[in-house]
């Protein structure tokens, strides 16, 4: 596979990534009483129907192209509505987290294949899906993250208790500049970190 090949396989990984975490969140929503999702026609594997032209299209290709470390994309967000869900107090969470955990499926189920089935695939394939791992642990753990508006803010403000209303208020007040600190500072610091979950899953390094 030429390079040209092998940047089109690692948009077309990402913006699936990115597709099945956010269907999971809109399955979720679903399961738990709101079918906002479904009566919009997200809930599909269909990337049109989630692809943003900016966050899926644009900005993974100018990372790639200026020789990035990290990929990264969005989708559109699924919409749900939270005065729906049958659980009140933690079907927020529940519906934020389940995106970030589809996404480490995705990275175990990978990290399997290359442990498992790697000596009947070729070198190419395995660095294939290294990388499939990686994208996935990338998206899971910065979308873990408890700053609005990533999934894993949801699952702080469900725990927080109501005396500490004045940090969730906090934390909607500040959360642009929460995030670039989440995207200059905090991330790139837990890249070695990654590095070592992705050897550990698949008994290989990404590059």
């Amino acid at each position: 596979m030429d390079a040209l090949g092998i940047t089109i396989f690692r948009v077309v990984v990402l913006i699936f990534s990115v597709v099945i975490h956010e269907v999971s969140h809109g399955f979720m929503a679903r399961s738990l009483g709101d079918p906002t999702a479904e009566r919009l026609g997200r809930l599909t594997l269909n990337p049109l129907r989630h692809l943003d032209p900016f966050g899926s299209v644009v900005l993974p290709l100018f990372l790639i192209l200026t020789g990035s470390p990290f990929l990264f994309g969005y989708a559109k967000p699924v919409p749900y509505n939270p005065s729906a869900l049958r659980d009140r107090v933690y079907g927020p969470a529940k519906v934020g987290v389940a995106g970030p955990l589809a996404n480490i499926l995705l990275a175990v189920l990978a990290a399997a294949a290359v442990r498992f089935l790697g000596g009947m695939l070729s070198p190419l394939a395995v660095s294939l899906m290294i990388y499939v791992v990686w994208v996935n642990l990338v998206l899971a753990v910065f979308n873990l993250i408890p700053v609005p508006p990533l999934d894993g803010h949801w699952l702080l403000v469900s725990l927080l208790p109501s005396r500490l209303i004045a940090l969730k208020i906090a934390l909607y007040r500040y959360q642009w500049v929460l995030l670039a600190v989440v995207v200059f500072i905090l991330f790139p610091m837990l890249a070695p970190v990654l590095m070592s979950v992705l050897r550990l899953l698949t008994g290989a390094s990404l590059f």
